[in-house]
């Protein structure tokens, strides 16, 4: 077994897991070093066929690519309401022979969508890397049912400090609290407003859906080719 502990700057994580390649090398997802002294590195490993000089890699359907919301430390929703948003890949992804897949910094362009039965979950659309290309992308998070408990005549202060907002959200935040200007967070324009109905009328609670950054963990529905940089 690994020892946690021992893995310093330069050492990776390895988890192998089965996968098919189009002419690539193994792929590694990892941490770059940022600074000095770096930090502990962490990969997934994952074995292919014999790999060519040249063309695509298949990063295989199933695959979990890690996201961020960098703007924010959680984003709050509203149960019915539709989230465009734009998240970030943290980490440079690499082959295990140092090839360059997708450089951190690099956008994934989607929306936060309600889920029948409660929750919601983010659906990917468009992959964009930092030298500008653009790659349609099959893939979704878990739904998230995690709940903030909005109650009138109780301070949102813990709640909202450090969110990015829903506009949806912040219709029922605004309607239980009766403060129609939400001075804490960023509002974001989401659709569906309008469709929350009773949610926002005469309430002396109700909740609102949050994201944390540890749900932001993009599952692909299908491969996905990428060109080495």
């Amino acid at each position: 077994m690994f020892n946690l502990k021992k893995l310093q700057s330069g050492t990776a994580l390895a988890l192998t897991l089965g996968v098919t390649a189009t002419g690539a090398a193994p792929i590694v997802f990892a941490k770059d070093a940022m600074a000095a002294p770096a930090p502990m590195q962490l990969a997934q490993l994952f074995p292919s066929q014999p790999s060519q000089t040249t063309g695509a890699v298949r990063i295989p359907a199933g695959t979990t690519l890690r996201l961020a919301y960098r703007d924010a430390e959680k984003i709050l929703v509203a149960p019915n309401e539709r989230l465009p948003i734009t998240l970030t890949v943290p980490n440079n992804i690499r082959t295990s022979n140092g090839r360059l897949l997708i450089p951190a910094g690099s956008q994934v362009k989607g929306a936060f969508e309600p889920v029948n039965g409660g929750g919601t979950r983010f659906i990917a659309e468009s992959l964009i890397l930092s030298n500008g290309t653009q790659l349609a992308l099959d893939a979704q998070t878990d739904v998230v049912t995690r709940t903030e408990e909005i109650r009138r005549g109780v301070s949102t202060d813990a709640i909202l400090k450090g969110a990015a907002i829903g506009s949806g959200a912040a219709a029922i935040i605004a309607g239980v609290t009766g403060n129609r200007r939400i001075t804490l967070g960023r509002v974001l324009i989401g659709t569906g407003v309008g469709a929350l109905g009773g949610l926002l009328l005469g309430r002396n609670r109700n909740q609102v859906l949050s994201v944390n950054q540890a749900d932001l963990n993009l599952r692909l529905n299908s491969a996905l080719a990428v060109n080495s940089l």
